[in-house]
């Protein structure tokens, strides 16, 4: 069994211990690799009993799974899954080394705190709390690890539903991160339950001249066009475009604040620290992420390339690419570096009442909201078995964090506090449903 620390909460323990496996992913095939951090995670769930598979499709990217008998095999299973890469991390830019797992100030540091170690701990724990108690969960629960998600799962999640379908078999629903989280609406708190995700196009934009000395007179300069293009799209303000989940959130946004629901912008606006990640859920975004193009100062080179995250709503991911291909003109050539699909589930049913009972249960009277995430999660991925994928990572944060700001970002860190009502929240919810 691994070992964990008695001077802090359990869930913490197991977050700073998986935080301590670099599990970068740089994406491309370039990655650490997961191995280290699943056997980890895999030697936990041996040590409550529990029978653990692995499949390792690419030496060293390792995905795991168990299954844990319901007490009733009639109802369809419940698949709780994360992911153990994380993002690049610059140490130079943090205050902590983001490997440490550093604990200061109440708080768990390091990378992959936020997005999605203490999610990882949090099913880990909660598991162990039911096990340890000799109890059975209300239906059959499938625990899986994944890797490559921050590479959109190519190498992760896509060859294990590929590959591995059985481990989900009779599965119809999973919870996963990005969702059950806190935010504050004038000075009031709020759960977002996330029920979808905005489909996925990382795009290169290619432009073409003619290679030349430095110096010369030159009107066919790649470099040039290529920034323009890039401007263009960069600079677009992409319209508001409500869907179900998006509509029910400023509707519900607006109640709280006491704002005018048509002006959806300025209502996800009012959320503070929470701003930037829901006035994204309204709109397609592209975001340029990269550029590359020359070899040497003096050469003006006849290729130069830019790479653009574009996220876009469920159902108008080809209208999207037509409209970037308007934008950055013809003479501009777009290739599709990788594409996935956009989600959208109801925000209703039993799963998503006991998510919502769950939350109720430990912290009385807060609003629950959906919201339809501007990223997305291996969920996409359990889609293509017909398995219905909520994000449901549930943390009661102060009003003060920055919690959204910091995925991907610098000095990722989470309340200890957080992690233990995470634990508690999980733990009921399996539990009971």
């Amino acid at each position: 069994m691994p070992s964990l620390d008695p001077e802090i909460p359990h869930v913490a323990a197991l977050a700073r211990d998986l935080i301590r496996f670099d599990t970068t992913n740089h994406g491309g095939g370039r990655a650490q690799g997961e191995r280290e951090a699943a056997e980890y995670a895999g030697a936990y769930l041996e040590s409550l009993g529990l029978d653990v598979e692995y499949y390792e499709p690419i030496a060293r990217r390792t995905n795991l799974t168990t299954r844990i008998p319901g007490r009733n095999p009639d109802k369809p299973a419940l698949i709780l899954h994360g992911h153990l890469d994380v993002v690049p991390a610059v140490a130079e830019d943090w205050s902590v080394d983001p490997f440490a797992g550093e604990i200061r100030d109440g708080m768990l540091w390091g990378r992959g705190a936020v997005d999605m170690k203490d999610m990882d701990a949090m099913i880990l724990a909660a598991v162990g709390d039911l096990v340890r108690a000799g109890e059975q969960p209300e239906r059959d629960l499938i625990v899986t690890f994944f890797a490559d998600e921050e590479n959109g799962g190519v190498e992760g999640s896509a060859l294990v539903v590929r590959d591995k379908p059985e481990w989900f078999a009779g599965a119809t629903e999973a919870i996963s991160e990005v969702g059950g989280y806190s935010i504050s609406v004038d000075d009031r708190r709020a759960y977002l339950l996330q029920v979808g995700e905005k489909a996925l196009a990382w795009i290169r934009l290619v432009a073409r001249g003619r290679a030349a000395h430095g110096s010369s007179f030159h009107t066919d300069n790649a470099v040039t066009a290529l920034a323009d293009a890039v401007a263009r799209l960069g600079r677009t303000d992409w319209p508001v475009e409500l869907t179900p989940a998006t509509a029910r959130m400023v509707e519900d946004l607006a109640r709280l604040s006491g704002m005018d629901a048509a002006d959806a912008d300025a209502v996800a606006a009012a959320t503070g620290a929470a701003s930037g990640f829901l006035r994204s859920t309204l709109r397609t975004t592209t975001n340029p992420t990269g550029l590359a193009a020359g070899y040497k100062h003096n050469v003006i080179p006849d290729r130069a390339e830019a790479l653009i995250d574009v996220r876009v709503l469920p159902g108008t991911e080809d209208a999207v690419l037509t409209a970037i291909q308007e934008i950055v003109g013809d003479e501009i050539a777009i290739e599709i570096v990788h594409r996935d699909i956009g989600l959208e589930v109801p925000f209703a049913g039993d799963l998503v009442d006991a998510m919502v009972g769950a939350l109720g249960r430990h912290d009385p009277g807060v609003p629950v909201i959906p919201y339809l995430m501007g990223g997305g999660t291996d969920n996409k991925a359990l889609a293509e078995l017909g398995i219905a994928g909520f994000g449901f990572a549930p943390l009661r944060l102060p009003s003060d964090l920055d919690f959204t700001g910091m995925f991907h970002g610098v000095d990722e860190r989470v309340p200890i506090d957080a992690l233990v009502f995470g634990q508690t929240v999980l733990a009921d919810l399996i539990r009971t449903y």
